[in-house]
């Protein structure tokens, strides 16, 4: 199973804090914690962890964080040779995380900001010799669609994790070959109001105005709905017990999806394995030591 990825890397700095502080408030009693984040990089290492053959593309500063970020992907087995150093500082990200585990971050881009057209030019040829492509958009758009039209061109398949979502050209909608929106990006894609009270349907109605491949609308705790070849059908939620991190689960479902779809499953077999995959992130504080192995989405699947 070989799945290219093309996105983001980022570090992530973490603090659990009681509740979101207001507009000007100090809040104390929270708890630090610094790690790998991105979500092209998260969804490069939760495929990696389910049995693929993973490469990537992004960019990274020359600076600790980058330095860190390769020794990750060494670690877990993924290709980063066609990753950039780029003068700009790695990505940051600041994350906030209540004890509901719901959780507000904020973007530093950095050195994802001098990617271009010609890094996907040179990883043209690991993107033709992928079984599917992955894609989100943390990364410049142009740099984005720019992958999503080489693996259309070469015959590739590929998957966009519209995240976090913006308006796509015209012409990028046919080189998708599988969408997999949460419902307020979905609301974005179709240019609908953030605040926009569509359903479930209605957002997959709207979505067919536009889009004609395979969509996965996730749902979050009411699981996802999956629209394909004219049948629609409801995936249950796979729940933990408890809710530590909402942080990274959208990118363990989207690794998680793409090993599925590559080994052959059913596509809604596909998308309950993802759905477990992601709510295994959630039951764990932090990203990386949440991103789940094979046993651990067979454990919750078994439940």
């Amino acid at each position: 199973m070989k799945i290219a990825v093309v996105g983001s890397y980022g570090a992530g700095l973490t603090m659990q804090v009681p509740r979101m502080p207001v507009a000007g408030e100090t809040l104390s009693g929270g708890r630090f914690a610094s790690g790998h984040g991105g979500k092209g990089s998260n969804q490069a290492v939760a495929a990696a962890r389910l049995g693929a053959e993973v490469s990537f593309l992004t960019a990274v500063g020359p600076d600790q964080f980058g330095a860190a970020a390769r020794q990750l992907w060494a670690e877990e087995g993924i290709d980063a040779s066609g990753v950039r150093t780029a003068d700009a500082a790695t990505m940051v990200g600041i994350i906030l995380v209540d004890e509901e585990g719901e959780n507000r971050i904020a973007i530093a881009p950095g050195a994802l900001d001098e990617l271009t057209l010609a890094d996907v030019d040179g990883f043209a040829d690991r993107i033709a010799a992928a079984d599917l492509v992955v894609v989100s958009l943390e990364i410049p758009l142009p740099v984005a669609v720019a992958a999503l039209r080489t693996a259309h061109e070469r015959g590739v398949r590929t998957l966009l994790n519209p995240a976090p979502a913006v308006a796509l050209p015209d012409e990028a909608w046919e080189w998708i070959d599988v969408l997999t929106p949460n419902a307020s990006e979905a609301r974005v894609l179709t240019g609908r109001d953030p605040d926009d009270p569509a359903n479930g349907d209605e957002l997959v109605d709207l979505l067919r105005t536009r889009y004609a491949g395979t969509l996965v609308l996730t749902l979050g705790a009411e699981g996802a709905l999956v629209d394909s070849d004219g049948q629609r059908s409801r995936v249950a939620p796979v729940t933990v017990p408890r809710v530590v991190d909402t942080t990274g689960a959208g990118d363990a479902f989207t690794g998680a999806l793409a090993v599925a779809l590559v080994r052959g499953d059913d596509l809604t077999e596909a998308v309950r394995f993802a759905a477990a995959a992601g709510a295994h992130t959630v039951g764990i504080a932090e990203v990386i030591p949440a991103l789940p192995r094979p046993d651990d989405v067979a454990a919750l699947l078994r439940r």
